[in-house]
């Protein structure tokens, strides 16, 4: 009796598992979890926790064992999309953000927003210029410790806070200047209110920067906000498509291309490679899901979209919450008393081990922070008004855009770039390093856009490893014996041509399987004695009389004779 009962203590414990979420002002919720329940399960849990009504702006992110980020899908089980054991952990994050937040319903939804924002802004994802940044520092020491005193704020008290991964004295000046004499009187709501206001016209607001390379090489980060899909290289923002102009995105193994048609005759290809197949199809899916819940007017007109455009080919993924504006016309319906919000103080991160905004999230990956030779605002400086300065240039239907930014005019003229030595938003959190085969896929696309110079021939056999070299010749030995691929055009045209061959070949093995599976179930009717009740109705009807008597044992009759004939 005791064993029987242990034993089922036991099976019962190997159907839950514990969670922690980390909450946005860094406190941990920790549930038991059923081994079968799906991410919605806990996502609900979360927002009853937290008395949040106007959730569907915020998703559950974790990193799997490879450093990967990724959002908790909620229609699937948590154990079959996590890759570690339990315990697990994982963080509440803003995923879509409001377009307009300061139009949020609820006070609780706003706050939230507010400590997602502040914590770009720490972490690097929120570019600005230096006004900007004092400005939005200001109202944080404004919403979080209230009107300045000289009892509560001595003399250098701004410093004491770090709103930035690094800035200057000069600019802690200006956020105590700010504070002292702009914001006396505002209360915590206000304050977040007006944090809400400036940060919305910020050209990186919502931007969450995944890292990519160009064909060329170049660093570059992608991101999408409310608006639309952004290209960054440097500090500065050289590609910005609206939603309504982009018109697919897919990815083949690591290699990403966002296709947009920015008039009515002229469409672009933009292609960019990641550092490994899976913040590929991450990309992917973020790209997917955010298009989706800004541009549709209906979560009816979403539709399941393929990652490539070959026939039975790649992932297929469809966005299943709700649209932006159906989230509004929800919000608009709340009627409720405003639940009561637990606000956390400042702690002076420079006199403590942590930070402003708590402790770093263990869940995320960390990153080892590089010394930085300058201001980070003032390396901000660069990103003006008009640092969206690089149109989109548009090419014919069915090209890809292939540029180098690397050498650009404006790069030129002192802009500042993402390098080793300068912070760049990866510094912080974003967790996926390069990896090593970056180089050959590099390698790779220069031999098809261009004969190769001596110099770069050097260039590629100094980062190729040896285990790449002999790929690369041999590709390069390929391209070159084939007259008609020399340029980027021909190889654009081999391409077409090697996806129409391959189109092709799974259509023809997809109608030989259809025909096999008719054929199969031809003899099923004719010739097995199988009393099922679908094949005893298909037997009966007249129509397949008429097929058995008129057509079917004649050609029987006719095959048996020619195999008596062949046999002699």
């Amino acid at each position: 009796m005791l064993s029987r009962v242990l034993s089922g203590s036991v099976r019962s414990l190997d159907r839950e598992f514990n969670c922690t979420v980390r909450l946005l002002d860094d406190t941990e919720y920790t549930c038991t979890v059923q081994r079968d329940a799906k991410g919605r399960w806990i996502f609900e849990q979360i927002c009853h926790h937290l008395s949040l009504l106007e959730k569907d702006y915020f998703g559950i992110r974790y990193v799997d064992p490879e450093k990967q980020r990724h959002w908790l899908e909620l229609n699937k089980p948590i154990t079959k999309q996590m890759r570690s054991q339990p315990p697990f952990i994982m963080c509440l994050r803003v995923k879509f953000y409001p377009p307009d937040p300061a139009a949020l319903k609820e006070e609780i939804t706003r706050y939230l927003v507010f400590l997602q924002i502040k914590r770009d802004l720490y972490h690097g994802r929120l570019l600005c210029k230096s006004s900007d940044a004092a400005l939005l520092a200001a109202h944080i020491l404004q919403a979080e410790t209230g009107d300045y005193t000289p009892e509560k704020h001595p003399e250098g008290y701004s410093s004491k806070f770090q709103f930035f991964p690094k800035h200057s004295e000069r600019l802690e000046r200006r956020i105590a200047e700010i504070h002292k004499t702009e914001l006396i009187g505002q209360t915590p709501e206000t304050s977040e209110l007006n944090f809400l206001r400036k940060a919305k016209t910020l050209e990186m607001y919502g931007v969450d920067p995944h890292p990519c390379k160009d064909v060329s090489g170049n660093a570059a980060f992608l991101g999408f906000t409310p608006s639309g899909f952004v290209v960054l290289q440097g500090n500065r923002r050289v590609h910005f498509l609206k939603w309504n102009e982009v018109t697919k995105m897919k990815f083949e193994g690591k290699t990403f291309h966002i296709y947009a048609n920015q008039q009515e005759d002229q469409n672009i290809i933009l292609t960019y490679f990641a550092p490994t197949p899976e913040a590929c199809k991450h990309l992917w899916k973020c790209g997917v899901e955010n298009q989706a819940f800004y541009q549709f007017e209906k979560s009816s007109q979403v539709r399941t979209v393929s990652s490539s455009n070959l026939f039975f080919k790649g992932s297929r993924f469809r966005y299943s919450g709700k649209v932006a504006k159906e989230v509004m016309e929800q919000s608009a319906k709340i009627r409720r008393a405003p639940p009561e919000i637990h606000r956390a103080g400042m702690v002076p991160s420079r006199s403590c081990p942590s930070i402003a905004h708590g402790p770093r999230q263990s869940s995320v990956p960390r990153t080892c922070r590089r010394a930085v030779h300058m201001s980070i605002m003032e390396g901000l400086e660069s990103l003006r008004d008009s640092g969206h300065s690089t149109p989109v240039r548009s090419i014919s239907h069915g090209h890809s855009l292939l540029r180098s930014h690397s050498n650009c005019a404006e790069g030129r003229n002192g802009a500042s770039e993402f390098s080793e030595e300068l912070y760049k938003p990866t510094d912080s959190v974003l967790p996926t390093p390069f990896s090593s085969n970056c180089s050959l896929d590099q390698a790779l696309c220069q031999h098809m856009n261009s004969p190769p110079s001596v110099q770069e021939e050097k260039k590629t056999e100094a980062v190729i490893p040896k285990s790449g070299r002999l790929v690369v010749a041999k590709f390069t030995e390929r391209v070159y014996h084939l007259g008609k691929i020399q340029t980027p055009t021909g190889s654009m045209e081999v391409k077409q041509v090697s996806k129409v061959i391959g189109s092709l070949a799974r259509l023809f093995l997809v109608t030989l399987t259809l025909l096999l599976a008719l054929l199969l179930l031809l003899i099923a009717l004719t010739e097995s004695e199988l009393d099922v009740a679908f094949l005893r109705d298909i037997r009966q009807t007249a129509e397949f009389q008429q097929f058995h008597n008129e057509y079917f044992c004649p050609l029987r009759r006719w095959l048996a004779y020619k195999l008596r004939w062949m046999g002699g």
